[in-house]
Formats: structure tokens, sequence, C-alpha cells
């Protein structure tokens, strides 16, 4: 264990002296009131800390103490429900000890140690194991069970297991190699939080996140185990979107990580979670949310963490077998704690100031998602998909963060102020967005959502895209310029934002919509406009057209319960052909 003093004290970082024996990335405690920090630079003896605390008071002389360890997270039962800070220091236990205000160099162990868990085994005396095999579970809340791993590295027989009730801490069983040593095995395990953990394979990006918005399912659709990233100006709805996939997409377990948002929006997530109904198991969100909180006003070095430890956790619920959803807001709070540590410890500045190596420091980030083979004989699958959110200064994603993001990501929601402004929510601008997915992921689509979802989908996409080139024309010499066709597509591409991609989020029918009812939203809306092309060629006029009755019922068709919805679509389709055949009628007498 390396000792040393405090040469130097510039912010976050310190300068410490006599430190020849330390590692880097090593866990330190800081003069006597031991506050917590990381050694992320070392000359010589001398090694720059960053610490995860306030340290104004400290001063040149005072003895730093490095504990041997690199930054560690504790993994077991408790941590469902829990709020961490960006170290994996719960909130709720800090209070008890030091009250509302954060005390410095408050020591609190991450899961509790007071609390019991009741093990049942699922493997007995005389297997064989190795890494990455469940030896029991433990029901951590009414929606996880969570299963007690043999940590990577340890191969054996099971020497001794047994069930009952026990803390994180007691010894459940014991493994013993081929040599006769014997691994105890507790509910919790330890892993260092700049290190993935490890996995037998990286499977294919085939299969969606079923998110149940319909802009993203149908246009710019995730994968399972996919890296997408949100960027948006102020105000443009990037927290709505992250509620609205924590509370719907098809993950087991949530990781919701605060990192260097605005304390009052925190606190928004930390009240409103808890009261969040689960759709699919009827039980509060928090029953399956872990939630990260590191807000602007706590410690900068603390943001740099915050997103290691809980890209960390997430792949532990992962290697259980469960599909994961971490929502990161915001990645570029977390670049800014990278320039100001870089700054300090100056480094040569890249682009607007940011270190040269924030592109790999995402990279390694976001790469650590994946939909994966486990560890362990039963080859469990599992998934991590990752959404940053990322705040671009004035909404100009020409800025460092967002393009090094886009760089990695293969979903791009972008959130336009403009639409927000229309009141269009979720104001994702489908002419700026992507997502590289779609092919990979068009069998599976072709196959349980409709054969021709695909081809509906680009049917979709090109009508909005036609539409914003006849905008052009519109703006330049006017709508009485455009031919009836034209006409009839710009009430098409109309009806498709406006009835179809245009989704409230907080109405109890429109919040959430099945794969089945978007393929027939899909449908109705083109099957309306081919009708109408039809009609047009036999010498309908557009504007009997554009005004029928059944446009109206089309636009409210979102809003029926999904047990009404192919009887309402039946109805909508005989109307449409009445309606249609009636105008034809008018027109020729």
């Amino acid at each position: 264990m390396s000792k040393g003093v405090i040469r130097k004290v510039a912010g976050p970082l310190v300068i410490a002296e006599g430190m020849r024996d330390a590692n880097m990335f090593d866990v330190v405690r800081v003069s006597e009131q031991r506050l917590i920090g990381e050694i992320i630079e070392i000359h010589g003896g001398d090694a720059s800390i960053q610490v995860y605390e306030e340290t104004s008071g400290l001063g040149p002389g005072e003895p730093v103490e490095s504990t041997g360890e690199p930054l560690s997270v504790e993994l077991g039962p408790g941590l469902i429900s829990s709020i961490y800070d960006g170290i994996q220091r719960p909130l709720d236990a800090i209070m008890a000890v030091s009250g509302n205000s954060l005390q410095r160099g408050v020591e609190v162990p991450s899961l509790k140690r007071e609390a019991v868990w009741h093990f049942v085994p699922t493997a007995k005396a005389g297997d064989s194991v190795t890494g990455g095999d469940v030896l029991g579970t433990v029901q951590e809340t009414e929606v996880v069970l969570h299963k007690i791993m043999v940590p990577p590295g340890i191969v054996g027989k099971v020497k001794s297991i047994t069930e009952g009730d026990y803390h994180v801490t007691d010894t459940v069983a014991m493994v013993e190699d081929e040599n006769g040593a014997e691994f105890p095995i507790t509910l919790m395990q330890k892993w260092p939080v700049r290190r993935g953990r490890p996995y037998q394979k990286k499977l294919s990006p085939d299969r969606p996140l079923i998110t149940g918005q319909r802009v993203i399912d149908t246009l710019f659709p995730i994968a399972k185990g996919g890296v997408a990233a949100v960027p948006g100006p102020f105000g443009s709805g990037k927290t709505v979107v992250q509620h609205q996939l924590a509370k719907w997409a098809d993950a087991d377990i949530v990781v919701y990580i605060g990192c260097g948002e605005r304390g009052n929006e925190m606190t928004d997530v930390l009240n409103e979670f808890p009261e969040l109904v689960d759709p699919k198991t009827g039980y509060s969100l928090m029953k399956r949310t872990v939630l990260i909180a590191n807000t602007s006003d706590m410690p900068v070095a603390a943001r740099e963490a915050s997103i290691y430890t809980g890209i960390t956790i997430a792949e532990y619920f992962r290697d259980m077998g469960y599909s994961v959803a971490l929502m990161a807001d915001s990645t570029s709070r977390w670049a800014e704690a990278l320039r100001e540590m870089s700054g300090r410890l100056e480094e040569m500045p890249g682009e607007e100031g940011y270190p040269a190596y924030l592109g790999s420091r995402l990279a390694q980030f976001y790469e650590r998602a994946g939909r994966v083979t486990a560890l362990g004989h039963e080859g469990r699958e599992g998934a991590l998909s990752v959404i940053g959110a990322v705040s671009p200064p004035g909404g100009d994603i020409s800025e460092p963060v967002s393009q090094a993001t886009l760089r990695i990501v293969k979903v791009f929601w972008s959130l336009d102020s403009a639409l927000a402004y229309k009141r269009h929510f979720p104001a994702v601008n489908w002419l700026t967005s992507y997502s590289l997915y779609v092919d990979t992921m068009a069998d599976w689509f072709n196959k349980t959502a409709g054969g021709d979802w695909m081809e509906l989908r680009s049917r979709l996409m090109r009508l909005l895209q036609e539409e914003a080139e006849l905008e052009e024309i519109v703006k330049l010499v006017g709508m009485d310029a455009l031919s009836a066709p034209d006409r009839l597509k710009l009430e098409a591409a109309r009806s498709i934002r406006e009835d179809f991609l245009h989704q409230d989020a907080f109405h109890e029918v429109d919040t959430y919509t099945p794969l089945m009812k978007q393929r027939l939203m899909m449908l109705l809306v083109l099957g309306f406009y081919d009708r109408c092309v039809k009609a047009l060629e036999q010498g309908a006029s557009v504007e009997e057209l554009v005004k029928l009755p059944i446009r109206e019922r089309i636009g409210r068709f979102k809003y029926t319960r999904d047990e009404a919805v192919e009887d309402e679509f039946a109805g909508i389709a005989a109307e449409i052909d009445a309606e249609i055949t009636a105008a034809q009628q008018k027109e020729e007498f």
C-alpha cells in the first residue's frame, strides 16, 4: 500500500509525491478527511489524482494513501430500486449519516450490509461450474429475479451450497478448483468499472428493441444491444423521449444515469420514476430500475466515473440473461468533465478545448453495448442497449461531442427545436435522423410485423422526402403552381406527420402503439392516398378528395384501444371506398 503527501492542489486535481509504488487507476484516500480519488497519471514518484469530492481547504503536506485497488462497484442483491451518486455511494445511506448536505469523506457501503436476502440454490454439491454459471437465485423485487453467478475466472466443482437467509457478504457456496484451492462465493461480487465484463461472443443486432414510439419503431428502429444518440437543444423533449423509452422499451432492467444534468431536472426523474406504473408488471417502474444521480453541482470528476459505474451495473444484469436499457443523460456533460480534467493536467487540447482522446473514450463507452452470449455452460443470451442524450450548445451538432458520437452510434434521433415549437412531439426530424440497423432487422420485421412492413416504411419515407422538395417549390412560386398529384402528395405527407408520427406521451392509449397497430395505421394512410390517386386519374378533383370526412376518422384511429383496432380498421377501410366513390360520382354529375 503506497503512501505519499500532497504537493499541489488544482481544483479536483491533486498531485501527490512519494507514490512510486502506486498503480494507474488505483483508488486513493486523500488527506485526513479521506476524500476518495483515483490515480489518472504517474510521472516518476508523482501521481496525478482526480478527486471525486470537493477539494477546497486541502493543502500541501497532507497525507495520501493508495488502497491498491481500482475503482470498482459492488454487484449483488440490493442494486434495483437504489439511487446512487457517480461512484456508487447510495444517496439514502449518505443522507442518514450526514443529513441533506453531503459531507466530504463519507464512507458508506454501496450494498446495504444489514439487508437479508433469501438464497435458493439451483446448483448442488459436486456440480462442475465455471465463471458465469448460476449457482442460485434471490427474489430481489417483485419483478426481478437476481441470479447469483460464479465470478469470471473461477473454474471448479461446487464443494458446498446451502439455502437460507444471508447478508450480501455471507458465503453461500464454496467452489474448489482442480488444485484444491477453495473460493468462497458470496451474494456480492466486485468489478472494476473501467474494464468491460467478459462474455463468450457478440451476436448480430438483428432484433429490434420495441419501444411503442411510432417514429422510432417504424422509421428509425434501434436493435437490442444497439447504440443510439438523442441530440437536441433545450426544450426539444430529450428527457421525455428517455422517460418514454425507460417506461415502454422492451427491456427487463433500466439503468438511468443523470450525468451532469440540472439538479431540478434530476429531481423530476427521482420524483417521477417511483410514481410511474410499469405497464408490463403493474408495479412501480423503480422495481426494475437503477438510478445514478450526478447533477451539475456535484464534483465534476465524479461525472466521468458515473458513466462507467452505470454501464458496469448494466453489464452485470446483461450477464444474467436480461435485456437491459441504459439511458445516459447526457454524455455532453461527461465530456465537459473530461475537458476540465484534461485542462488541469495541462494536456494538449483538441478541438474546442476537448482532449484529443475524446472520440476514443466515447467509443470505449458505447462499444460495451451489445447482444451477447454470456459466460457459463448455459449460454444465456443478454442484451445491453445504450441510448445517450447529447446536449450540444445552441443545438449545433457540428460541435465535437456530437460529431464524435455520430461516428460511433448507429441510430441518430435528431430532435428539432422547430418541430418542438410547432408542438410536434416526439420532435424527431425525419429528414436528418437515421438508423443503420434497418437492413439487418428487415427480415425480422417482415416475418413478425407483416410481410409488407419494409415496403410500407420505405413508402412513408419517400413521401416525406418528396414533401420536403415540394415545400421548397411552394415557397418560391406558391401552392397554385403545383399539379393535382403533387398537391395530393403534400396532403398524404401531412397525414403521415399529423396522424402517424405525432404521438402524445401523456395520452393513455396513444403513449404506446404495438407493431400490429402501427402497421394498420400505415395501411390506412397509404391506402387512402392510393385510392385518391386512382380517383384523381378518373377525373375526381383534389379539392373534394382532401375535404372528405373520413380524413378525421383516420386521424383519430391512433386513439383506438388495442382490442377494438381491427374492427375500427375494417370500418374505416370500407368508408374510404364509399366516400371516394361518392366523390367521383359527384364530379361526373
